[in-house]
């Protein structure tokens, strides 16, 4: 197979290749060539040699085993022994039957021994056997059949319906503990990445959005990704809707007619709060708001107006690439997005493709220029900046395409430049696009979801995963400390909380 792939890449480039002779033949052009951007260069690979070995612990010796040398001859003196350590895996199944008393009492009643703590409400089967499968199909990314197979080899005695209900069932706790990551989360950064990917659901195409930082993932799937789905995931599993000040500020931002605008208005003193969304379409039919752009704009608003009601962080930023769904709150956009776009652009002759590669070069300039203000911030700095950055975007190529491009950037100068006020602020949103990149990598596996609760499964454990990552608590001992409940594994959001109070 190995073989057969390289045949048929090989096979793709000699195409490519002929179609790029063909059009340059007939005066058209190839297929652009778009390299990866050059925002962050590459890091220059170190020289092959020989490998420093990083410092290894002491082993655990659980068993020694002595050997006898064979054909010593006669008269030798022992001179002790040469130690060889060998790591290894056991892998067996242990079968426990638990004989619990009974006992009739002189009134008649029985009275039957209890079970242990550790396995009392688990079933059948035990602490390291539960956490194994969830490991192996959450982490390892093992779907059901395979898991199923390798259980069976293993000696295990389990059907598929049961392994599908150990996945999936029960799972409360950590769907809780899921939540309040997100409700800790908001509270504690001053920013946060957002990102979306597709999930399908049921045979429906459906949306997985990402948020997170350098202290936590949390994922969620929903059927759509619009602004108003990114504040209901905001309110942290609250379904209220507030009309506060907030709430009417964003809908005057957002052009609400003012007749519109004075149906909604509160007496400025006490926040209307509508408790859930029949309340809130009820609250709008009753003030005879039914256009549908204005029914849009007025439940961003009072959606917004929940989100800020329920303990974020009034300073939290939202970093993003271009995406509309996510311009809320304040909003700073990832450059390597904005310089992407530069990228894909092809010039058609010498002079364009001149001044492409001269803007970008200023591109990557400022980018870096901005880097540096961040470590070190001066008010100087921050002017010379601001106007470099109005230079470039004023700038008039012999490129329209370049022009416009510019021009566009130039629009976008103070979510762009945002850094510039927070220097706290990263530049760009890559993190968002590596904390989903696995999520992509079971949605090619799996295809997708067919049970509310496999979806709700699929969200949690990834974000679960992911946290336990950045906060460096190992998942396994995670999993076996939450199913064993041996409590040692502190709380996620406490750990969070814990990280942002750190120097």
């Amino acid at each position: 197979m190995a073989a057969l792939r390289e045949e048929n890449h090989r096979l793709r480039e000699e195409n490519q290749a002929l179609r790029d002779e063909v059009a340059r033949l007939k005066g058209q052009k190839g297929k652009p060539s778009i390299g990866p951007s050059r925002l962050h260069p590459k890091k220059q690979r170190k020289r092959r040699g020989r490998r420093r070995r990083g410092r290894v612990e002491p082993l655990r010796i659980d068993r020694t085993e002595a050997v006898k040398a064979k054909d010593v001859p006669e008269g030798s003196r022992f001179k002790g022994y040469a130690d060889f350590d060998v790591q290894e895996l056991l892998i067996k199944t242990e079968r426990i039957r638990y004989r619990l008393e009974k006992w009739r009492t002189p009134s008649g009643e029985l009275v039957t021994a209890e079970l242990p703590a550790t396995v009392t409400g688990r079933g059948h089967f035990g602490v390291t056997m539960r956490s194994f499968i969830l490991y192996q199909y959450y982490h390892a990314l093992v779907t059901e059949p395979l898991l199923l197979e390798q259980l069976h080899e293993y000696g295990v005695a389990i059907s598929s319906g049961q392994l599908h209900a150990l996945i999936v069932e029960g799972k409360e706790r950590f769907h809780r503990e899921k939540d309040e990551i997100l409700e800790v989360g908001l509270r504690v950064s001053r920013h946060i990445h957002v990102d979306d990917t597709g999930a399908r659901h049921q045979g429906k195409n459906g949306y997985c959005t990402h948020i997170g930082n350098e202290w936590f993932a949390w994922f969620e799937s929903t059927q759509s990704k619009s602004r108003i789905n990114l504040l209901q995931l905001l309110r942290g599993g609250h379904v209220d809707y507030v009309l506060n000040g907030v709430a009417l500020a964003y809908m005057a931002g957002h052009k609400l007619p003012h007749s519109v605008l004075s149906r909604l208005a509160t007496d400025g003193e006490v926040d209307e709060v509508l408790a859930d969304e029949p309340q809130w379409l009820a609250a709008l039919k009753r003030r005879d708001i039914t256009d549908d752009r204005h029914v849009r704009i007025a439940t961003e608003g009072a959606l917004l107006g929940s989100v800020l009601s329920h303990g974020i962080n009034p300073e939290l930023a939202i970093v993003s690439d271009d995406a509309g769904q996510f311009n809320v709150l304040l909003h700073a956009l990832c450059w390597i997005h904005a310089e992407r776009v530069l990228a894909k652009l092809v010039g058609f002759n010498d002079e364009q493709r001149a001044a492409l590669e001269q803007v970008r070069t200023v591109v990557w300039k400022l980018y870096r220029d901005l880097q540096a203000f961040k470590a070190a911030p001066t008010a100087k700095v921050r002017r010379a900046l601001d106007k470099r950055f109005d230079d470039l975007c004023a700038t008039k190529t012999c490129f329209v395409s370049l022009s416009h491009a510019l021009k566009r950037m130039g629009k976008n100068k103070s979510e762009l430049l945002l850094v510039l006020q927070r220097p706290d602020l990263p530049l760009h949103n890559n993190l968002s696009e590596g904390d989903i990149r696995e999520y992509v990598k079971r949605r090619k596996i799996s295809g997708g979801t067919r049970s509310d609760d496999g979806r709700r499964g699929r969200d949690t454990f990834a974000s679960l995963k992911k946290t336990c990552r950045k906060l460096g608590v190992s998942f396994w001992t995670y999993l076996t400390d939450r199913i064993g409940g041996e409590g040692l594994v502190p709380a996620l959001p406490a750990l969070i909380e814990a990280r942002s109070l750190s120097p």
